[in-house]
């Protein structure tokens, strides 16, 4: 039996209902911002501009250069940070309230950007106030937290409560207001993207319109290499998505709507039609089970071709500018190319054909030289040939005589080049021709079809639109209509013109329809191409008739999810990687699963470090013989390609990692498959022994189980005993992130930073409540693992070397060992144990380069605080490599 999507409305309310209707209250008097709110105050507007960014030497990428923003509107801000009791007293009722542990009259810290969100638009809801926020569905790890809010908008136009952009915030602490907690005591959320600035002024500056490839966010606070307040620092030490949580980062509120605001994209152009990504690769794996996806529509403001990949830049829209006005885009079937044409769909008129690549450029832009040809789609035939079938006029149809006279042909496309054009019949059957070439299909007025060569019309002649044949074996026809009695007869009731896509079989009886969601329209409806999967794409439009989202459906499921918003969005075309054949006599590996370390889940903050460390593991599990494991300290402090010739090594570390889930690492990947391991290098973070191995900060604890090939690593039992070349290319094709791949492959995963100085102290935790017997069963446990790892590597006959890297020398002036707390009366126990370890285990050196702060690191070999410059790094290698020289190993 046909399953009918009539509950396809219920699911999208109720999709709808996680986030609040932005136009629920647009109307309502109550809801314009007020004169004055309790706890705010209120930043007027002017035409003095104030600085984004530093042009300072030798400042971040991401803080340069300087930005000047004029902020021309009044918005409110809070005065203080928002506190523990109302953060618990608005979220009442929620997990996350329960789980924030602090000081009711302090702030509220160890929250993520969702997690604000949340709290922004409930306070906007207690309070009859527009939701500055609107998404689809959530995401919650165990704790609590909100890690990911799919289909996520914020709409400048609304008056509810937010998070303040990066300039307001910037304005407000450089103002004569008086806003409290600026000194230094924690950094803050902000609306913003973590985006490229730019050196010029702009008007009501709104931030980045996109995430980069990592998804970061822009917190404001306290300098991390002074602990003051620095205007221009823009980040953390550590990577900060919107999914980051610390006990360091806190929020505060604003409060208006941000009139006529200016975005910048990726690169920091100002962008003239904004559009803004609403779901990523994991918000779609559920549709496709591949990251194997393009995304490609035309932005009728600019008239050029936009476009996505989700497998190598999800975060990234990248528009093809060009004279060339392009309509109805067609990816090939590789999805490295796309042909479009100039005229459109509906209009009697002539038409341009091109084909061009599917990069930023657009490069190798072919035209087909005939009088006229419109609406390209890719076919393969049955003897394995690519071919682009278009039709000679895109005009109206209802119109026998005129239909007649267009005609349907096509063309091969080979090795960059057109070949010789084919008619095939009269009539211009756009909709696209099926697998076995015996059903054609099309629409514009009416919905015509050819049937083994003999020309139909269906839908008892009413008219449709946006006919399009599914690319498989079905033979489905999906169009639109204008609400004809025969659509209102299938469906049961009266709706309006392109409220519902509807459903043909291949003889054109009706089997089923998809309905809008609530307050749009379809239009420019198509199957996706590829690997279909029931999988279609459309433009929604709003009830001013403006093509605001793109949206794919799934009917299999019974499920959408909105892809992209902008001003005017038409024609997607949504690419779907073929899966490839599988002999199932002979195991290969999954393509959708192998090296597949990395998505958008944020159930780990490293997620994307971890993906590459992996791909640098299975690289270099044949040749390496030295592996540096560790935290932060060891991967930008220890470069692998710094030891002498005959030390192959690999820097596997990750921020944030400890003893436990490096353990892990070594157990189930590094020890059966480094078949050559002679030395294993790993940080000693003394100050870092408190923290438990339980938190997402070790993937390999529970946040594996939201990355496909940690997972599939493990039903594999870590493919001990079993050829494991492929996962080397597969984890390289596998989706992941410019910035990282560019610094962490040629360096072998060691990543440089540039010098800076070690600055004044500063504290994660406070040095005096980190202590031996406060923590001692985290110590303690810990001090175990290390230890078995110790005896392990000892029977193995691998040496292990432990280095205890330099941190700022002013901490020998205060009660810390170092940034996150011991206090440095517990540091000659846990030093003795060491001690007692090299006695025990004679394959163990501790290398102690931190000295209690009598060391000789000067500030330009520091990043900051506790981590070492490009610089410093060096020296350390340099320092490891002498000693290891003096060690009797065989190499060999």
């Amino acid at each position: 039996m046909v399953k009918y999507l009539s509950t396809y409305i219920a699911i999208i309310c109720a999709l709808v209902a996680c986030g609040d209707n932005p136009g629920s209250t647009a109307n309502d008097p109550s809801n314009k911002t007020p004169e004055s709110h309790a706890g705010m105050i209120l930043v007027e507007g002017s035409k003095k501009a104030i600085t984004l960014g530093t042009n300072k030497k030798g400042a971040k990428e991401s803080e340069t250069p300087e930005l000047k923003a004029i902020l021309n509107y009044d918005y409110f801000m809070d005065a203080t940070e928002v506190t523990c009791n109302e953060f618990k007293k608005v979220m009442k009722g929620e997990k996350i309230a329960k789980a924030i542990d602090c000081d009711k009259d302090g702030p509220v810290t160890d929250i993520t950007f969702f997690d604000a969100v949340l709290f922004a638009n409930k306070k906007s809801k207690n309070e009859s106030l527009d939701s500055a926020y609107e998404y689809s569905s959530a995401t919650f790890d165990d704790e609590g937290h909100c890690t990911n809010l799919s289909g996520f908008i914020y709409n400048a136009d609304s008056k509810g409560y937010r998070l303040p952009t990066e300039a307001e915030w910037v304005k407000a602490a450089t103002s004569s207001y008086k806003f409290k907690d600026f000194s230094g005591k924690l950094i803050e959320w902000t609306n913003d993207y973590l985006g490229k600035l730019k050196d010029t002024t702009i008007v009501n500056f709104a931030g980045a319109k996109n995430s980069n490839d990592l998804g970061e966010r822009v917190v404001k606070g306290y300098n991390s290499d002074s602990g003051k307040l620095n205007l221009y620092s823009r980040g953390d030490v550590y990577t900060v998505t919107s999914a980051s949580h610390a006990d360091y980062i806190g929020f505060r509120l604003a409060l208006g709507a941000i009139p006529e605001a200016t975005w910048l994209d990726n690169q920091g152009r100002v962008l003239e039609s904004p559009v803004l990504l609403l779901a990523k690769t994991g918000d779609l794996w559920d549709y496709t089970k591949t990251t194997g996806m393009k995304l490609v529509f035309r932005n009728d403001i600019t008239g050029n071709l936009a476009y996505i990949d989700y497998a190598k830049d999800e975060s990234s829209i990248i528009e093809i500018v060009d004279t060339i006005s392009a309509y109805h885009p067609d990816i090939s079937p590789d999805g490295k190319k796309v042909a479009f044409c100039t005229g459109l769909e509906g209009l009697t008129n002539q038409s341009s054909l091109y084909v061009r690549n599917l990069d930023s450029a657009g490069s190798k832009l072919i035209k087909l030289d005939v009088k006229s040809a419109a609406i390209p789609r890719w076919d393969v035939l049955k003897n394995g040939d690519t071919v682009i079938t278009y039709v000679s006029n895109p005009g109206n149809n209802k119109d026998n005589d005129a239909f007649q006279s267009y005609s349907t042909w096509q063309v091969p496309f080979a090795n960059g080049k057109f070949g010789t054009p084919k008619k095939l019949f009269n009539g211009a059957y756009h909709g696209g021709i099926s697998e076995d070439e015996n059903l054609s299909v099309t629409g514009a007025k009416l919905l015509r079809a050819r049937v083994k060569g003999k020309d139909t019309i269906w839908y008892n002649k009413e008219q449709a639109c946006n006919a399009s044949l599914a690319k498989d074996s079905s033979k489905r026809t999906a169009f639109l209509d204008f609400a004809g009695k025969t659509g209102r007869n299938f469906i049961g009731k009266d709706y309006a013109t392109h409220q519902y896509i509807l459903i043909a079989d291949s003889t054109g009886k009706l089997k089923q329809y998809i309905q809008a969601p609530t307050g749009y329209t379809f239009d420019h409806s198509e199957w996706a191409v590829g690997e279909t999967n029931d999988n279609m794409v459309a433009t929604l439009v709003n009830s001013s008739g403006a093509h605001k989202r793109i949206s794919l459906m799934n009917l299999a499921k019974n499920k959408n999810i909105d892809l992209a918003e902008g001003e005017e969005l038409w024609h997607p075309c949504f690419w779907i990687k073929k899966k490839t054949a599988r002999d199932d006599n002979d195991f290969v590996f999954d393509p959708d699963s192998a090296g597949m370390y990395y998505n958008t889940s944020g159930a780990c903050p490293n997620a994307i470090v971890f993906r590459y460390k992996m791909e640098l593991l299975w690289q270099f599990k044949d040749s390496s013989n030295t592996v540096i494991i560790g935290s932060s300290r060891s991967y930008f402090g220890i470069n692998p390609l710094l030891f002498n010739k005959e030390i192959t090594a690999v820097n596997l570390s990750v921020s944030s990692s400890s003893i436990i889930g490096n353990s892990t690492l070594f157990y189930d990947y590094i020890l059966p498959h480094y078949k050559k391991l002679k030395l294993l290098i790993t940080s000693v973070d003394l100050d870092r022994g408190h923290y438990p191995g339980t938190t997402k900060d070790n993937i390999f604890y529970d946040s594996y189980k939201s990355y496909p090939g940690y997972v599939y690593d493990k039903n594999h039992d870590f493919w001990v005993g079993k050829e494991t070349d492929r996962l080397y290319k597969a984890t390289f094709n596998s989706p992941g992130a410019p910035k990282y791949a560019s610094a962490l492959r040629p360096n072998r995963g060691f990543y440089p930073q540039s010098p800076n100085q070690w600055g004044s102290p500063i504290f994660v935790m406070d040095s005096n409540w980190i202590n031996w017997e406060s923590s001692r069963t985290v110590f303690e446990g810990k001090i175990e693992t290390f230890e078995k790892l110790l005896q392990k590597c000892n029977e193995e006959k691998i040496t292990v070397i432990g280095v205890i890297t330099p941190q700022n020398p002013a901490y020998k002036e205060t009660g810390a060992f170092g940034r996150h707390g011991l206090l440095r009366s517990a540091v000659p126990k846990y030093m003795k144990i060491l001690d007692d370890f090299m006695e025990k285990y004679p394959n163990f050196i501790l290398v102690d380069e931190n000295k209690m702060g009598d060391h000789d690191y000067t500030d330009e070999m520091a990043m900051d605080a506790d981590h070492l410059s490009e610089l410093g790094a060096a020296k350390l290698t340099h320092r490891l490599d002498s000693l290891i020289q003096t060690l009797d190993i065989n190499w060999k």
